[in-house]
């Protein structure tokens, strides 16, 4: 019994190469990206849960700091930076008002489960902006990844199988290229993932060197050891707002006398 072994040319053998590690790629490109948009939503939760705790309390802060400034201000009339230091308090104190308007009590942790997880991987690898063939599919590719972020945000599985959906509705049909075109197109995915990666990878550094960033991360290593680490710090906090409205007794009794 005779058995056929096909021959592939040197250009058909790179080709299929390439397509191999296309794949690998697309796998790990989507870990990535599920990876940076997880460590995004972590912190925006951590960062919305912190402000909720201690926003409140610096404003207050803030406000009993420009009135002990303000009560200085009339004991030195002739001193400027007094004025201009109890405006700015009373303004920072204000706009964090502005800001953050009553509402909802924030979720205390991003748990998003696997099955979304996997969905988000499935959709990343379908839908990502490095496997366009032009700039016009590109920019639809990078709405739709856009899209899929948020949705993941948001713990949104339907939102997610839509957007798949429409991908799936609007997908380009495959043109037929030549053996040469293909390797060139190929290729260039590679080089567009790799760079994305890269970015990514620079994005998580960046990240990771952030102030709300590094206290999450203590944090986390306090609650391990049995520290409530954000409570120690809205006691500090407050702590200071009594011993500043304890100034301000002190200087209006002054000012009286």
């Amino acid at each position: 019994m005779s058995s056929v072994i096909q021959i592939l040319s040197p250009q058909a053998e790179a080709l299929h190469a390439r397509r191999r590690e296309l794949v690998e790629l697309r796998r790990t490109l989507a870990e990535n990206e599920l990876n940076l948009s997880t460590t995004k939503a972590e912190l925006h939760i951590f960062e919305k849960r912190y402000q909720s705790v201690v926003g409140p309390m610096y404003a207050e802060l803030d406000q009993v700091k420009a009135q002990v400034l303000g009560l200085a201000s009339r004991f030195y009339p002739k001193a400027e930076n007094f004025r201009e230091e109890a405006e700015s308090a009373r303004e920072q104190a204000e706009d964090f008002q502005d800001k953050n308007p009553e509402a909802e009590k924030p979720k205390q942790e991003f748990k998003p489960p696997e099955n979304l997880k996997k969905l988000f991987r499935q959709v990343a690898k379908k839908i990502h902006p490095d496997l366009a063939s032009s700039a016009e599919e590109r920019e639809h590719r990078h709405d739709l990844m856009s899209k899929l972020n948020q949705a993941y945000d948001r713990l949104d599985e339907e939102g997610i199988r839509l957007i798949l959906i429409e991908w799936e509705a609007e997908e380009p049909l495959q043109e037929t290229y030549e053996l040469g075109e293909q390797l060139v197109r190929v290729v260039s995915q590679i080089a567009q993932m790799r760079k994305r990666m890269h970015e990514i990878d620079d994005e998580l550094e960046d990240l990771s060197l952030t102030e709300m960033f590094q206290l999450k991360l203590n944090i986390e290593s306090a609650k391990q050891e049995g520290h409530d680490l954000l409570q120690e710090i809205a006691n500090d906090i407050a702590e200071k707002i009594k011993k500043t409205k304890t100034k301000i007794r002190d200087l209006a009794y002054d000012f009286i006398e």
